[in-house]
């Protein structure tokens, strides 16, 4: 099984490339999962991107990978060789590694301990699509959702610079096999195609 994760911040065009993907040759012999918000029904039960506390971080981790384990399951009975990922376990290590250099939370060390002896799909490629901080602020504006969500917290520059750190600078490596950064900061539309080439290349 070949298991490609796309990672990167919010509105980073994860989505867009995953849509992509979906009506490529690739798309129909592959299983193909969603990002972990969208398999929570009601949006109420989504844990918060800015927790209160360190048990807080640590409850959220817990319920997405709840959500990872069906994954799992899900990907192995597909008995598809292809699995494509929005997201994978390195964004809630990710996550965790900005709040605790935000908050000194601390938690980054014990999900690392978690992820031992919980079932995960460990990716065999991930590809980060790094866009910048203000096309990143335009795409959510021309989406209509600056209004609806003025304190965006997956948008404000500390928490970028440390999660984009933990993937591209922090001296622990991710759980992924092999990172790739790709420079999405074109049409997403673009990097779409970009995506669906390398993936189309590890699938050879």
């Amino acid at each position: 099984m070949l298991i490609v994760a796309l990672e990167g911040p919010s509105y980073a065009g994860k989505s867009t490339a995953i849509r992509h993907l979906r009506r490529t040759a690739l798309g129909t012999r592959a299983f193909v999962s969603d990002c972990y918000v969208k398999h929570i029904s009601h949006r109420d039960d989504i844990p918060p991107a800015l927790t209160a506390s360190a048990a807080a971080q640590l409850g959220a981790f817990e319920r997405f990978m709840e959500i990872e384990t069906t994954r799992v399951a899900e990907a192995a009975a597909s008995g598809r060789r292809l699995v494509i990922l929005d997201r994978s376990v390195d964004t809630l290590l990710a996550h965790a590694y900005a709040l605790d250099a935000l908050f000194g939370y601390g938690v980054h060390h014990q999900l690392h301990h978690r992820l031992q002896v919980l079932p995960f799909l460990r990716p065999d490629h991930t590809l980060y699509l790094d866009v910048p901080a203000e096309s990143l602020h335009l795409r959510r504006k021309a989406a209509g959702h600056t209004a609806a969500e003025s304190d965006y917290f997956l948008h404000e520059p500390a928490f970028l610079d440390h999660a984009h750190d933990y993937f591209v600078h922090t001296a622990r490596q991710p759980v992924t096999r092999e990172l790739t950064v790709l420079d999405a900061a074109a049409d997403p539309d673009v990097v779409a195609q970009a995506v669906e080439a390398l993936v189309s290349f590890w699938a050879r």
